[in-house]
């Protein structure tokens, strides 16, 4: 009576609300929240620059985000190559040469006043008086060269040496008067930043200084913004207000040791903002948003959009011509069930339409992928770990995962719900661990790489046995596994102007796919039908293993050969990544004999299973109890000294090292406790499953509308509240890529025909495309240098 009551329910759920509901409402979400972004740009302006020197917040205690930006860390490298022959001043009082040091020491750390071609001065002048007016005024000659950027500020000197008089105060407001004039014109060739005064800790200050109060402070600031704002009458003032120091000060002053200057960490933080404020713009870093327009459009790009926008209008040309016949055809409602009656005759769908649509729904979510990082229409933020962050999100989903669970069809091993599910909520936890920022948590790292580990082995599990099973070597097979593993891969790196290798995970799942294809499909041809009953069959198919090992065991210990083939044109052009194959090198030999061991554990697996040595029955333990109790306990035992080890790692270069050997042993581990017990075998998380379904397609799509700025922060569509932001921006994630993976296996059924004629005349056709998309990237890349 339960189940059906739950039945029922589900059913009427289901009639309200079901995943294509949810994607009508994802895509609600998406232009309200498009329109209201760009409503705010228009109102409130497209400088993310104001943002970065103006607003923010501490993410924990010393890690400042800007409000709706990233802010990148320069290293001294960077920094250097920035500031390279460039001369930057400050001028002030005590608290800007302490702003100047830490400039001073993100550039040099031995702290030289002069770094590598880069002037940096620091020049003395506490009040705002004739005597800075002087040295602003030298600057404005045309036969003095001016400094790239200026830096000044100063006011605390007035209220200390006047006690903090009225008359001080109206004197400082004449002064900066007669010196903003000065300041706009520097700005129109150099970068200008009048920097606010920050609050003090009254209890600290010295009695010499008990004058100088925050409600001083704050007149002295307001008379500062009013007047180099309206220096200019019909344009906006070129002078730029750093007043996002006042807000750092306001959580940083208590741990001022006089309660006038800041803390060393809270300088450093200003500095680096007026780091970022210059050099973004010309370094162009991948996770420093703040102040870098939009990127222009490459040939490709163009090409791309042209091809989306001629199949939706094609599309919407074809649904008008077609919508009379489809209205004929339109079900009736039978009145009494309340359910639709299909007629008798229905119009088939063409292969056409279901082209254009998929095409036209392709380009619309290819132009949400652009706004969202590459237009720079959202906001991006800086990921931060917390172990809150990423375990609280961890445990939710695995009550979710547990609460939801159903009978399984079969009770194999590695049944097909049960590889769903793994890859599931393999998949959901790496998606957390993403978007935590975990990956500076070292122990996590490491079990993460297993998960990774354990997809890939997946994959030699699952390719091999249906070679080994079917024996289907025929090359439409070939072409729907490739289809489908890198159709959204190829779409985003020509929108999204990315190498194919920035997608590390489908460049290692094709090639792994290809080396179990090739491994099998190689004379001789050995199958399950073959080998039944014979032993020589299976010493071959290990000889074929033994010597696909050495194969990567030669390439993990020789990495100028590794190079070599994966440098040749045009592999060259799919493996390279910032000019070289090195970070593919890296990425194979972190997983190279996972892969194998997949393999070789299914025809293991395989081969008892043939001989009826495995108890496979609903409710039945794979091994005789004894066994089966035994080799449980060794599994769990495994499995702790493995997770023992990895939280215990301190290192992750020797760890890296490691990996390729050890992560076999937690993969097996969980295999057989998931798959020893019968009962564990009968059951299945839907939850989990459902996720698993489309993995492929969450992986891919977090890169840019889930993360941002190609996975280095976070998306953000509702700013202010982070906890709603990862909700909607979930949601629409979630619905997105399941639209997708649909959209990539209508188009895999039409595009990959079973006919081989047929197939070939495609296959033509897509290596034509390939070669002119070569030959433009190549175009491309030769006119960017």
């Amino acid at each position: 009576m339960a189940a059906l009551a739950y039945n029922l329910g589900k059913r009427e759920i289901n009639h309200y609300f079901s995943v294509r509901s949810a994607k009508v409402l994802a895509l609600v979400a998406v232009l309200l929240l498009a329109a209201c972004h760009l409503a705010s740009r228009r109102y409130r302006g497209n400088d993310s620059c104001e943002y970065l020197l103006s607003s923010g917040r501490f993410l924990g205690e010393k890690v400042w985000q800007p409000h709706s930006c990233m802010m990148h860390k320069y290293k001294i490298s960077e920094a250097k190559n920035c500031l390279v022959d460039k001369h930057i001043a400050f001028i002030g009082d005590s608290r800007i040469r302490q702003l100047f040091y830490s400039f001073v020491k993100i550039i040099n750390p031995q702290f030289k006043e002069e770094g590598n071609k880069v002037k940096l001065d620091f020049l003395w002048h506490p009040e705002v008086n004739g005597s800075m007016k002087q040295c602003i005024k030298v600057w404005t000659e045309d036969s003095i060269a001016k400094p790239h950027v200026i830096v000044a500020g100063a006011a605390t000197w007035s209220i200390k040496i006047h006690n903090g008089s009225s008359e001080a105060l109206s004197q400082y407001k004449m002064n900066i008067t007669s010196i903003a004039p000065l300041l706009e014109k520097l700005a129109k060739t150099s970068d200008v930043y009048w920097v606010l005064q920050d609050p003090v800790y009254e209890d600290l200050l010295s009695e010499n200084r008990k004058m100088i109060t925050n409600e001083k402070i704050d007149a002295y600031n307001e008379a500062a913004v009013s007047i180099l704002n309206s220096s200019t009458r019909n344009s906006k003032s070129n002078v730029k207000m750093f007043s996002v120091s006042k807000l750092i000060a306001q959580e940083t002053i208590m741990e001022s040791l006089d309660g006038l200057h800041l803390p060393e960490s809270s300088r450093e933080t200003s500095a680096m903002i007026l780091m970022n404020v210059y050099c973004n713009k010309i370094l162009k870093p991948v996770d420093g948003s703040c102040c870098q327009p939009r990127p222009p459009l490459t040939l490709i790009q163009k090409l791309a959009a042209c091809f989306f926008t001629s199949c939706i209008i094609g599309y919407l040309i074809f649904y008008i011509i077609h919508r009379n016949a489809h209205r004929k055809n339109k079900p009736c409602t039978d009145l009494e069930s309340g359910e639709e009656k299909k007629n008798i005759i229905n119009t088939p769908v063409s292969s056409l339409e279901i082209l254009l649509q998929s095409f036209c729904k392709l380009g619309l979510i290819m132009a949400y992928f652009y706004m969202c990082d590459r237009a720079n229409l959202f906001m991006k933020e800086n990921k931060f770990y917390t172990h809150s962050s990423f375990f609280i999100p961890i445990i939710y989903i695995l009550v979710l995962g547990v609460f939801y669970n159903e009978n399984t069809k079969e009770t194999k091993v590695l049944n097909r719900e049960q590889t769903d599910e793994w890859k599931g909520w393999m998949q959901l936890v790496i998606l957390i661990y993403h978007i935590s920022g975990a990956s500076t948590f070292l122990p996590v790292y490491m079990h993460i790489r297993v998960l990774v580990a354990a997809y890939l082995f997946q994959t030699g599990y699952g390719h091999f046995s249906y070679f080994w099973i079917k024996g289907d070597f025929g090359i439409h097979r070939v072409c729907q596994v490739l289809f489908r593993l890198n159709f959204l891969v190829v779409v985003l790196c020509i929108v999204m102007d990315r190498p194919y290798q920035f997608y590390y995970f489908v460049p290692l799942v094709t090639v792994w796919f290809m080396v179990i294809y090739v491994t099998l499909a190689l004379w001789p041809q050995i199958i399950q039908k073959k080998a039944n009953g014979n032993c020589f069959w299976h010493f071959g198919l290990l000889l074929k293993l033994g010597f696909l090992l050495l194969f990567i065991c030669f390439l993990a210990y020789s990495q100028g050969a590794f190079e070599k083939i994966f440098s040749l044109w045009p592999l060259s052009k799919c493996f390279e990544l910032k000019g070289n194959v090195y970070e593919w090198w890296f990425r194979w030999r972190l997983d190279r004999y996972v892969v194998f061991h997949g393999m070789l554990f299914a025809f293991i697996y395989l081969a008892l299973q043939k001989r009826q040595i495995l108890s496979e029955g609903k409710g039945e333990p794979l091994f005789s109890n004894k066994i089966s109790n035994f080799l449980l306990f060794i599994s769990v035992v495994s499995f702790l000294t493995y997770s023992i080890w990895a939280s215990s790692c301190k290192n992750k270069a020797e760890c890296n090292e490691l990996h390729p050997s050890v992560s076999v042993v937690q993969i097996l581990a969980f295999i057989l406790i998931r798959n020893i017990p019968g009962y564990a075998r009968s059951v299945y998380s839907s939850f989990f499953a459902w996720f698993g379904k489309i993995s492929l397609e969450l992986f891919i799509c977090q890169y840019h509308i889930w993360l941002a700025a190609d996975t280095r922060g976070i998306l953000v569509l509702i700013p202010g509240n982070p906890m709603l932001n990862i909700i909607v921006s979930t949601f629409i994630f979630v619905c997105v890529a399941h639209e997708i993976s649909q959209i990539t296996n209508d188009l895999a059924q039409i595009i990959i025909p079973k006919d081989n004629s047929s197939l070939l005349k495609r296959l033509a056709c897509i290596a034509a495309f390939f070669c002119g998309l070569l030959i433009l990237s190549s175009i491309q890349d030769k006119s960017k240098h």
